[in-house]
């Protein structure tokens, strides 16, 4: 495969290249050698640099991604995810996404409701009770 140097990685991926220089400090990628001073990186570099950076809006950290991902050395084409580390990920952005829902409901009610006091207008009171009950979940799974 060919290899890139550190600033086409970077401008393919949008990766700067000081970010680059940090994951390789982590494991999550690694040089296959140097031209000069400039590291060269495998072409499928870019695939790692993509997953890392659905795992960052996933919000894994990049330690997670580290473990997740294996070592640096492992192609793109064989790694192995976790997938019962991607799955509970998952149940939590689908969590988060429903409390969003819910907020972002809330706001535009509030912002379009004609009640002469938001205390009286029985859709946002049921509002409120679903965040209360909502809060009350979160505290018991802490």
């Amino acid at each position: 495969m060919k290899s890139l140097d550190i600033a086409e990685v970077a401008r393919r991926s949008g990766v700067k290249p000081s970010a680059l220089r940090y994951y390789e400090s982590l494991g999550i990628i690694a040089a296959d050698s140097r031209k000069g001073l400039r590291r060269q990186y495998d072409a499928s570099v870019l695939d790692r640099l993509a997953l890392v950076s659905l795992g960052q809006r996933a919000g894994f950290s990049l330690q997670d991604i580290a473990e997740t991902l294996g070592p640096s050395s492992t192609s793109a084409a064989t790694f192995q995810l976790e997938r019962n580390r991607i799955s509970q990920r998952a149940d939590e952005v689908d969590h988060r996404i429903r409390q969003l829902t819910l907020l972002s409901r809330a706001l535009r009610h509030v912002a379009k409701c004609t009640a002469p006091s938001h205390a009286e207008c029985p859709t946002f009171r049921n509002m409120m009770a679903e965040a209360l009950t909502w809060t009350s979940a979160e505290r018991q799974k802490l």
